[in-house]
């Protein structure tokens, strides 16, 4: 029959593309390394940058931990851009004595914030590489410590931890954070130990400016972050991993902001395979560039995740119809729910392990432990809905977890 084959298709193309991720992120970890040597010793100059929009509420928060930093005061500035703003997030700003770089348009994503600040900042010679934040972030007080000797070991783009400041506040943003934790351990440092290239997580990364003079930041899509990955892989540039370069991040607590968070993400995504995936695919042949492969794979993501919702459902009226199947997965699946019992309390395990991995507490998100899998769940209609409607536009995401950096960082 042309469905069973159909199924067999798309399972071995889902199954392959599971198990690359699972050994390379195993593989990758058992490989660790040691970071490499500085080949230099320089206090470098860093330029800050704040995209702000109506984050009256946190940004304080931010400014203040950043201020903190065990790093000579002189050799850092912060840049606010504030945008779209209808509150007093500017006035804060000015309360902190920080430069303010204003829009002269109204942008439509947080890349053309980023391209704002680069350009008026480009004459600039005294910058050596810019930090990009989030405004509801707090800061780590070692963390330009950390990516001042990324610079010094020869990296170009760095990517930090992102960690949460609210891991404990429901399910939600549990789940958030052991998705970043899955992202920053599986593949961020899986990916150092095997001399490969991390991926930019949104906030808490670095660029040389000379990179960004040279090159351009020339991101069309609403996930700057992923974006500006394909491009680095495009361009053989390596993006180092800092794990101790901590920027704890603010994650929805409420189910239709975490929604709309990640339509924008996933839109953003499949815009980046459309665009990308070909050029990369090409660029891994011609190179051996194994960050181009694991680029392309990743922007296929939510259009795999949707094919393995289709076989899910193929199999499920397989077993009705009574049609048999010769793969491990359908005798499994046969097994009902004790095989999704098992299945769930195995992913138990391997969270818990990853937090223990991580020196967290498992008690401080054990909503998102039990829940993980729902939240994981719902990217299937998120995924859907993204492939059906192209067009989506950037929308605010609130900010309002008062958070300090003493409450993080004992």
């Amino acid at each position: 029959m042309f469905v069973v084959v159909l199924y067999y298709i798309i399972f071995a193309i889902t199954l392959i593309f599971g198990l690359y991720f699972v050994f390379t992120g195993v593989i990758g970890l058992i490989k660790k390394k040691n970071d490499p040597e500085p080949i230099k010793n320089k206090d470098h100059n860093f330029a800050i940058l704040i995209a702000a929009r109506n984050e009256g509420m946190v940004i304080g928060n931010l400014l203040d931990s950043l201020k903190k930093q065990n790093y000579p005061a002189e050799k850092y500035e912060i840049y606010v851009i504030p945008n779209n703003c209808t509150d007093n997030t500017e006035e804060i700003c000015k309360e902190h004595e920080v430069n303010i770089i204003k829009c002269q348009t109204k942008p439509k994503s947080k890349g053309e914030v980023l391209k704002i600040a680069f350009a008026k900042l480009k004459k600039n010679k005294k910058i050596d590489a810019y930090l990009i934040f989030d405004a509801d972030n707090i800061v780590h007080p070692d963390f330009l410590i950390h990516m001042n000797r990324a610079l010094n070991q020869g990296y170009n783009v760095a990517e930090g931890f992102r960690d949460a400041k609210n891991p404990g506040d429901n399910w939600i943003s549990g789940s958030y954070t052991l998705f970043y934790l899955f992202q920053n351990v599986f593949f961020n440092e899986a990916r150092m130990g095997l001399n490969g290239s991390a991926s930019i997580n949104g906030t808490g990364f670095m660029v040389r400016k000379s990179l960004i003079d040279e090159k351009g930041f020339k991101t069309k899509t609403l996930t700057e972050d992923m974006e500006y990955t394909g491009i680095c892989a495009l361009n053989n540039e390596r993006i180092a991993f800092v794990k101790d370069a901590i920027t704890y991040d603010e994650h929805p607590i409420n189910f239709k902001t975490s929604w709309h968070q990640r339509i924008r993400w996933s839109a953003g995504i499949l815009k980046c395979m459309w665009l990308y995936c070909f050029k990369l695919i090409k660029n891994f042949f011609k190179t051996g560039n194994i960050a181009s492969l694991d680029v392309a794979l990743m922007y296929m993501g939510p259009l795999m995740q949707v094919l393995s919702f289709v076989d899910l459902v193929m199999l499920i009226i397989f077993q009705i119809c009574g049609i048999k199947l010769n793969d491990i997965f359908s005798y499994f699946f046969a097994a009902g729910w004790f095989y999704f019992i098992v299945t769930y309390l195995i992913g138990i395990l391997v969270e818990i392990w990853l937090l223990h991995f991580k020196n967290k507490k498992a008690g401080t998100v054990i909503q998102g432990i039990i829940l993980f899998p729902i939240f994981v769940f719902t990217w299937i209609p998120i995924n859907i809905f993204c492939l059906l409607k192209r067009k989506i536009g950037w929308e605010e995401i609130k900010h309002n977890r008062d958070v300090k950096i003493s409450e993080v960082v004992k």
